[in-house]
């Protein structure tokens, strides 16, 4: 395996891919371009003849090792459309790499924003069904309100509330209501969330006064 990592690290090793073969392949890498159609491509470019694995192992290198570029597997099935109807045009191979590497450019970007988007979409989901049960007066870990600048959790019916400072860290507060200016009794002042979790994990359920 080490003998592997070594070659990969080394491109002087890859004799047969000087010249515009390296190029090609390298602009090629996110266009989905069937493999049996690239390698009969660059098999009429000067080099050696290249192998089915030759090619394979190549565009491995240069995705995983290299960190060239990388398939986007969203983008597929169009590209292989876009690549048949080209085919089937008579467009010649450096062509239809130009066009699918604008497709792929321009569609990069949307994917993107795409995901964002869903990614925030999630996350508000989560923090408002968090936000449900706190205000449902169930358990739930630290979670905050939308508008509030403390986080709350409630853990064996008992509310926590962390306010923050101006160096990051937070106080942390017994609570009888969810509301920023609830005025509760402070417990302590805890450098992140995970550190007053501990605190909160024992305080839940001490009797009170829990200090």
């Amino acid at each position: 395996m080490q003998i592997v990592k070594s070659l990969d690290s080394d491109g002087s090793v890859w004799r047969k891919w000087e010249g515009p073969r390296d190029t090609v392949i390298s602009s090629a890498l996110d266009c989905w371009i069937p493999n049996d159609d690239m390698l009969a491509f660059l098999n009429t470019l000067p080099g050696q003849p290249l192998t089915m694995t030759d090619l394979e192992q190549r565009m491995r290198h240069l995705i995983e090792v290299e960190y060239i570029a990388s398939p986007e597997p969203d983008l597929q099935a169009e590209c292989l459309k876009i690549y048949q109807a080209e085919k089937s045009a008579g467009t010649e191979m450096p062509a239809i790499i130009g066009r699918l590497s604008a497709y792929v450019a321009a569609q990069w970007q949307r994917l993107q924003d795409a995901r964002r988007k869903e990614e925030e979409s999630r996350l508000e989901a989560a923090r408002l069904e968090r936000e449900r049960r706190l205000l449902s007066y169930g358990d739930c870990p630290w979670t905050q309100i939308k508008g509030s600048k403390c986080f709350y959790c409630r853990k064996n019916g008992r509310v926590f509330q962390l306010k923050p400072n101006s160096d990051k860290s937070w106080n942390m507060y017994r609570v009888f209501a969810v509301d920023d200016n609830e005025a509760g009794e402070m417990i302590g002042r805890y450098r992140t969330r995970a550190d007053a979790n501990k605190v909160v994990a024992k305080a839940a359920y001490e009797p009170e006064p829990w200090r």
